[in-house]
């Protein structure tokens, strides 16, 4: 019965079910041996009690068909191959597949007939499981293998029918690009010179240029090239890679073709998962997005953009970059790719053009991808060997310019009109229109904006790009505080002082200057050293003593100068004894509950690679990674969801716990005793560490009172001791109020700012700005809106805290005039 069937199934009127015949009436006791042995296991599945009788009689025949292929030579053994192909079925009785009986039948047969290739090619073709698809069309290849020229040249039509099967088929990479390999040469020396069928993807604009050439103008010369590229599989090429692609491009003449393909990749139209499906076999058709090229198309993509790299055009610096924003960087509405986001990446290395410096360097302030990350790390570093230089050189080197005066400035006439481009400060780019008449505004008269608007867009553009430069060497040169580094004076004056984007940061900074035989001497920002000393390095305070810190600051308020970031007021972390105790981590942020999400988000924003907390495998330990020290520094924040959270996929809360530290060793991540961290790299470390506990804990929500859960942690860190962040803030505030029309109003108490009003005295939290109100500290909550009522108080640097600190003492001071309520209400309760 099974025999009949098998005979009735096999045949296809193809020209081939005579050589299906012969070798199933030749196998034909191997084919009852298989039918004998699908019975038992059946009988298996259904009678459990029966089972050691059921197993005995699977084996036993199991051993028939064991000896029936031992003493299956040559034709017979390529009947039996054929037959077992023939009877392999994934059907809802079970998975009937014989693999290891053809493996090794494969291994040992010789004398095959391209017939007899052919109907074990077409047979792996129709397997419905792309995995078994695949090891089956591995296993005919070995018959295809063995034959002669003539023999080939019979299986060749089958050959492509299975190249266009693995092109629509979800075959892993790993076996996709050996088989690939396999039928390319094979169909080689079969004499066919076209392109492999399926290898260029259909309806894919960046694949566009190849598809048209591939069309009108085919050549074997093309068809190696194509073969050659989607046989990339890594982010950086060989050099016989490299050579190879250039003499096939050369041979293909295809220069203009590569480098339309890198111009599709980086600013074409992207597919739609819904009208192109799932771009990956892991991504259900329910999911909608937006993707540049699916899995099995992305060697072909990231050939591309290496051949593109290798045959430099003008444009093609430019491309690169946008294409490793595309699909790498963040809010591009494209699928991210690593793959070839990784190609573009170290394609810019490699390329001669200088500006491929300054766009890694902009991928650099964009990217955050901690896989990426470490590209463009590599990526620099290859840059920099290539140029002599060390990796720090470079980075500071390849800061754009963008056609800026050394003030920060450009202008430019435009329609009659005259537009300036200026960074005013460390965080503002403006744009200003004068007029013909003289008169000046911000915004772009209506004669730009209709007779000249693509000028217009190009000038909006170049600020657009000042501000993410300014925005990228301010992070920059603050991450230099934890490195200690020192810089020649002559080096320092070209790539900082007088940069247009980076002088603008450093002239607001304290500097610190050495001469031959002496030491080193603090200057305020933006003055100038007498002579030409020989060193220069960043001012920090914790290599200052506590007079010289004091000086500083209360020179920063009474002159007015407001700093890119906060260095004066910059808060100290020393070793404490009880971290000395615990040797190798510090309990000092441990044990508050925090917003979960906010932490994450600040994670991202400061630069520190985390895994994200949830409900799955190893989702229940969490350890945030920073660098510090110029990456040779790492310290690591313990968290772990809140027991009894009610979150879903991922907590709202989040239970904070150690910090450790460590050194890079080579590749590796050596943990280290506290006493052994720079005192630079530790103050840095634990300052991001406070900051991520003091923005996000719940002590700081306005709103948690009313909540319930967790209320004595919040009563107790809502005002706690105050933590290094809150004794800048208390310095700072110290300075300020002498100068404030409410001076008179406003004391420092230990770690609060009392304000006395009309109506009753409260007492702000200098950590959390939380306000308790006397004489009975009831609390008093006051949600903060969107503007702050300061007025035009001068703060020397950027403090969200300081400002709602000082925005809830101005209208406390005046609390007879608020109208609020809500708030009303509370300090009525409170009499």
């Amino acid at each position: 019965m099974f025999f009949d069937d098998l005979v009735a199934d096999s045949r296809r009127d193809d020209g081939l079910d005579g050589v299906r015949g012969a070798a199933l009436l030749r196998g034909r006791v191997l084919v009852e041996l298989v039918a004998r042995e699908r019975a038992a296991y059946r009988a298996l599945l259904v009678d459990w009690h029966g089972r050691a009788e059921h197993e005995a009689a699977l084996a036993r025949v199991k051993g028939e068909i064991g000896r029936w292929l031992t003493g299956a030579l040559d034709e017979d053994g390529r009947a039996a191959a054929v037959c077992l192909m023939l009877a392999a079925t994934f059907d809802a009785d079970g998975l009937w597949d014989h693999d290891a009986e053809i493996d090794g039948l494969m291994r040992r047969l010789d004398g095959w007939s391209g017939e007899e290739a052919a109907v074990l090619v077409l047979r792996a073709c129709e397997y419905d499981m792309d995995h078994w698809f695949a090891r089956g069309l591995s296993a005919a290849l070995r018959a295809v293998e063995r034959l002669d020229e003539d023999g080939r040249g019979t299986v060749a039509p089958w050959l492509r029918h299975a190249q266009a099967q693995l092109a629509r088929g979800h075959v892993g990479a790993r076996e996709r690009r050996s088989l690939t390999k396999r039928l390319t040469a094979l169909l080689g020396e079969a004499g066919e010179a076209v392109v492999p069928v399926g290898l260029i993807p259909a309806q894919v604009s960046w694949a566009a240029p190849l598809r048209e050439r591939a069309e009108t103008a085919p050549s074997a010369e093309l068809a190696r090239l194509v073969q050659h590229l989607a046989a990339l599989s890594g982010p950086r090429p060989t050099q016989r890679w490299r050579r190879t692609c250039l003499e096939a491009i050369d041979a293909a003449a295809a220069r203009e073709v590569v480098a339309g393909m890198l111009e599709a990749l980086a600013e074409g139209d992207a597919l739609c998962s819904r009208a192109a499906g799932a771009g990956t076999a892991w991504i259900g058709d329910e999911y909608h997005y937006h993707y540049l090229a699916h899995d099995k198309d992305t060697d072909l993509a990231r050939g591309a953009v290496w051949a593109a790299a290798l045959t430099e055009t003008p444009a093609t610096v430019r491309l690169l970059g946008a294409l490793a924003l595309r699909v790498g960087g963040p809010g591009s509405g494209v699928r991210e790719d690593l793959k070839l986001a990784g190609a573009a990446i170290n394609a810019l290395a490699e390329v001669g053009d200088p500006a491929a410096l300054e766009e890694l360097w902009r991928l650099g302030t964009r990217i955050r991808h901690r896989a990426l990350r470490k590209q463009l790390d590599t990526a620099v570093v290859t840059a920099a060997g290539r140029q002599g230089v060390t990796p720090e050189q470079l980075v500071e080197r390849s800061v754009p310019r963008h056609g800026l005066a050394a003030d920060g400035s450009l202008e430019r006439d435009l329609g009659g009109h005259r537009v300036r481009l200026a960074i005013e400060d460390a965080a503002t780019v403006r744009l200003t229109f004068t007029h013909p008449d003289g008169r000046t505004s911000r915004t772009a008269p209506a004669a730009l904006k209709d007779g000249h608007p693509e000028e217009l867009a190009g000038v909006r553009a170049l600020a657009k790009a000042v501000r993410s430069t300014l925005s990228g060497e301010r992070a920059r040169v603050e991450a230099l505080m934890s490195a200690g580094r020192e810089w020649p004076y002559d080096e320092w004056c070209a790539h900082y002082r007088d940069h247009p984007v980076t002088g603008v940061l450093v002239r607001g900074l304290i500097l610190e200057y050495r001469d031959a035989g002496a030491g080193w001497h603090a200057l305020a920002p933006g003055a100038v050293p007498p002579g030409e000393p020989e060193r220069v390095r960043l001012w920090h305070p914790v290599r200052a003593s506590v007079e010289e810190i004091g000086r500083w600051r209360e020179r920063m308020v009474a002159d007015r100068l407001r700093q890119p970031f906060k260095q004066a007021f910059r808060e100290i972390y020393l070793l404490t004894p009880a971290e000395e105790r615990t040797r190798v981590y510090s309990n000092r942020y441990a044990a508050h509950i925090v917003h979960y999400q906010r932490l994450y988000a600040l994670f991202k924003e400061r630069g520190w690679q985390s895994n994200y907390l949830g409900s799955y495998d190893g989702g229940y330990d969490g350890r945030a990674r920073g660098e510090f020290g110029d990456g040779r520094w790492r310290a690591c924040f313990h968290h772990e969801p809140v027991p009894g959270d009610n979150g879903h996929c991922s907590p709202d809360l989040a239970a904070t716990d150690q910090v450790r530290f460590e050194r890079r060793t080579g590749r590796r991540w050596q943990e280290v005793p506290l006493s052994e961290v720079p005192p630079l790299v530790f103050s840095e470390a634990m300052r991001d560490v406070d900051l991520f506990v003091a923005v996000t804990s719940i002590a700081a929500d306005p709103d948690w009172t009313d909540r319930g859960p967790r209320r004595a942690y919040w009563e107790r860190a809502g005002f706690a001791e105050l933590t290094g962040s809150a004794e800048s803030r208390r310095d700072a505030l110290s300075r300020i109020l002498p100068r404030l029309r409410i001076a008179d109003r406003c004391t420092l108490d230990g770690r609060f700012l009392v304000v006395r009003g009309d109506l009753r005295t409260y007492r702000i939290h200098l950590g959390s700005a939380n306000i308790l109100m006397e004489p009975d500290d009831s609390y008093l909550c006051i949600v903060p809106g969107g503007r702050t009522a300061t007025g035009k108080v001068f703060l020397p640097f950027e403090d969200d805290r300081l400002s709602l600190i000082l925005s809830k003492a101005f209208l406390l001071a005046a609390d007879r005039t608020i109208t609020d309520e809500t708030i009303l209400r509370q300090i009525g309760r409170a009499a």
